[in-house]
């Protein structure tokens, strides 16, 4: 059970004048974290910062056990948590809830970490765009005299961009991902016109972990298993969303085929009269493979 800040004692006090104790316990979207008071003021003008050290801690939200209450991504705020520890983020491999974790770090008004996390343009395009707006003359200097030199350039360009589209196509891994899911079926009588015929509580991914990420990203969902290595296999994940056909154009969009699939179900009435409703529960898997 979390301890208030009395039971802690004036001797685990954080620094001189402050009402909080030097450790704290967050309840964060329902994951509890536990840190040191020094660690969630460390970067001035930030949200956290003005909630522990402009704010008493009556004025803070709390859960039932004592911990304050933030009502933020839970998973998501382990690495807003490492940031503010040393003002540094190393992020996963393929880690795909970029975008997600910008919008948490310009919740928390961290700005810095925002704008690391914002997408940037490569070198390389900087340096075409700026070829691109700079003037006529400017433009033949850099890239050869004459519209010969422009051409050749451009040629240049556009075949060195095939190569590497060609080179990212044959780099792709070979490997196979498991769609599975359980439904159910309501068979309604013929009067019946709102019978309910598939209800798909959740769709589950299981392969190795670099390819689910690759083919589905955004839409995966990896609270079960967040820290797998890319190389490693897992069962545990799933997708965000509840549509078999929506998970079979990811997949084919990057050259899976399905080459099995297997179900198994039951049947059971509603209530003893067989003349009601029948409730088909069925569990089903679909392989697919990339050679």
């Amino acid at each position: 059970m979390a301890m208030t800040d009395t039971e802690r004692g004036s001797s685990n006090r954080a620094e001189s004048g402050s009402p909080f104790s030097e450790i704290i316990e967050l309840n964060v979207g329902g994951q509890v974290y536990v840190t040191r008071h020094i660690t969630l003021v460390a970067v001035p003008d930030s949200l956290l910062w003005t909630m522990f050290s402009k704010k008493a801690p009556k004025d803070l939200a709390r859960d039932g056990k004592g911990r304050y209450f933030l009502d933020r991504d839970g998973f998501l705020f382990r690495y807003i948590l490492d940031y503010l520890r040393d003002l540094n983020l190393v992020l996963p491999d393929f880690f795909p809830e970029k975008s997600r974790l910008q919008r948490e770090a310009e919740f928390f008004q961290l700005r810095d970490l925002s704008k690391r996390l914002s997408p940037r343009m490569s070198k390389e395009n900087s340096i075409n765009e700026e070829i691109c707006q700079s003037d006529t003359e400017e433009g033949a200097l850099q890239c050869g005299t004459g519209s010969s030199g422009v051409g050749m350039e451009t040629l240049r360009m556009m075949t060195a961009m095939s190569s590497a589209h060609s080179q990212s196509l044959e780099s792709r891994k070979s490997g196979y991902i498991t769609i599975g899911y359980r439904g159910s079926y309501n068979i309604g009588r013929d009067i019946q016109t709102d019978a309910k015929f598939r209800r798909v509580a959740r769709i589950t991914v299981c392969g190795k972990t670099s390819l689910a990420k690759e083919v589905f990203g955004d839409t995966l969902n990896e609270s079960r298993d967040p820290d797998r290595p890319p190389e490693r296999y897992t069962s545990r994940y799933y997708l965000k969303f509840n549509f078999l056909e929506q998970a079979f154009d990811k997949l084919t969009e990057v050259g899976f085929h399905m080459v099995a699939c297997s179900s198994t179900g039951t049947c059971a009435y509603t209530s003893n009269d067989p003349n009601e409703d029948k409730i088909w529960t069925s569990y089903n898997e679909y392989v697919f493979c990339r050679d």
